[in-house]
């Protein structure tokens, strides 16, 4: 796929897309042991970031997110899909890291930015808003001008999955870009949210590799569930939380609240200094 194409061959509007972080010489990652090889080798944040967003280590992942940006939702069906693995975006050097579990089919797969023009991120990104983390309370698009505040958004799983369930396979074939994304911005980070048990559990073995000490028993997962982590050398402890994710089940239900979200997100910027 060219630069400004989508998977169908159609030029992409300026603006709907963020900027191609891949170039003709970006390493491609086939497997699992690669994508373990091109993570741990991305000499900047950069150079990870544009290694991510041409991966094909997971073949399943691979053709339901092409199918889906060709065949696409009836609602979109004028619109070009990225159609590609969705890397992290935000701060370079954020205080906050939100971690969700893996890019909407018809979100995040169609935008090229994780949590954008889908249901669950319009409820995230108002909550955001309120809360000082993002400059806007809306986000539909990569050129829309949203920006994080202090912050920066991954997901455990960087491609899009069928009924959102990765594989436990995909899911490890796809944490050392998570782990390498976390050792690039671990300098200034106070505080992790993990949007929902999934993101809570992929964590733990990421922590681990960047130096973060064992936790026997595992702490359990729950909405405003914290743990405070230390690592070897580092003076500051990094604050952990959880938080139920903001799927439209959860939203539509009941389950996440808009003050419930407000809460998570209002003690995750005060404890990482964010606070005016």
């Amino acid at each position: 796929m060219a630069a400004g194409e989508d998977v169908t061959g159609r030029l992409v509007p300026p603006g709907r897309w963020p900027a191609d972080p891949a170039g003709p010489d970006t390493p491609v990652a086939g497997t699992a042991e690669e994508v373990t090889e091109l993570a741990g080798s991305a000499a900047t944040l950069d150079e990870l970031i544009a290694r991510q967003s041409v991966c094909r280590a997971c073949p399943r992942l691979v053709s339901w997110r092409e199918e889906v940006a060709v065949v696409r939702r009836r609602a979109f069906r004028d619109e070009p899909y990225w159609g590609r693995p969705v890397t992290g975006w935000g701060a370079a050097r954020p205080r906050v890291l939100i971690v969700g579990l893996a890019p909407a089919a018809h979100g995040g797969n169609r935008t090229g930015r994780i949590f954008t023009g889908d249901r669950s991120g319009d409820f995230l990104f108002a909550s955001l808003y309120r809360c000082g983390l993002a400059e806007k309370p809306v986000s539909t698009a990569a050129g829309d001008g949203q920006r994080l505040l202090g912050a920066r958004m991954v997901a455990a799983v960087r491609c899009a999955p069928p009924e959102n369930k990765p594989s436990p396979a995909e899911r490890d074939a796809c944490a050392p870009w998570l782990v390498a994304e976390l050792r690039f911005v671990l300098a200034d980070l106070r505080v992790i949210v993990c949007l929902g048990g999934f993101a809570w559990q992929a964590m733990w073995p990421a922590l681990g590799q960047c130096g973060f000490g064992r936790l026997r028993p595992r702490p359990a997962f729950g909405h405003g569930a914290e743990v405070r982590l230390t690592v070897p050398g580092k003076p500051d402890e990094i604050l952990l939380i959880g938080c139920y994710h903001p799927s439209q089940q959860n939203t539509f239900t009941g389950r996440v609240t808009p003050a419930m979200l407000d809460a998570i997100f209002t003690r995750a910027r005060a404890c990482a200094g964010l606070e005016t």
